[in-house]
């Protein structure tokens, strides 16, 4: 899953400092059912400030721990992050749309790409999920309404759209009911 406009606001100067976060409602008890899944939970997320001089690595560092340790603190999991410092302008293998980092989490954590879920607010991110080969679901928080329009082809978004992080929850968990 994305980071900013899915667990946490979306900020359009950036999230620069811990005291900038704000958690989005209802994604503690979204990641509280994920946690009891046997998914793989991965924050795969870019941070252009970075690259922008806007914050540290560090600093970045920092904020994704802070966020894993609230997760954390509030029953949720997450297993990784995989994070993107560059600019757009860099073309970098790793910036989503690029599919770079979920390649990566997919070696690393033996992920079967086929079964796997990207959840994101933004084109980039349904974008990169199918370039990785994975199912990309569309979220309304942050960026995508939005968004939703650059994934239109004819009038529909060719991917499950959700209006937040717990009704992609519902989609996954339920098709996993599925194939039970």
């Amino acid at each position: 899953m994305d980071r900013d406009g899915v667990i946490l606001e979306n900020r359009s100067d950036y999230i620069k400092s811990w005291g900038e976060v704000r958690f989005l409602p209802g994604i503690f008890a979204a990641l509280r059912r994920l946690a009891r899944s046997d998914y793989a939970v991965v924050m795969v997320t870019n941070q252009s400030a970075v690259g922008r001089g806007i914050i540290s690595l560090d600093e970045a560092m920092v904020i994704n721990e802070g966020v894993l340790t609230e997760i954390a603190a509030q029953g949720g999991r997450v297993d990784a992050v995989y994070m993107c410092p560059h600019r757009p302008d860099e073309g970098c293998a790793c910036r989503k749309p690029a599919p770079g980092l979920l390649l990566k989490a997919a070696q690393d954590l033996e992920l079967v790409m086929a079964r796997s879920y990207v959840i994101g607010d933004a084109a980039s991110d349904i974008q990169a999920a199918h370039a990785a080969g994975a199912q990309g679901i569309l979220v309304l928080t942050g960026r995508g309404r939005e968004q939703a329009a650059l994934l239109s082809l004819g009038g529909k978004v060719n991917c499950p759209v959700g209006a937040d992080l717990g009704a992609a929850v519902d989609y996954i968990l339920a098709q996993e009911e599925g194939l039970a």
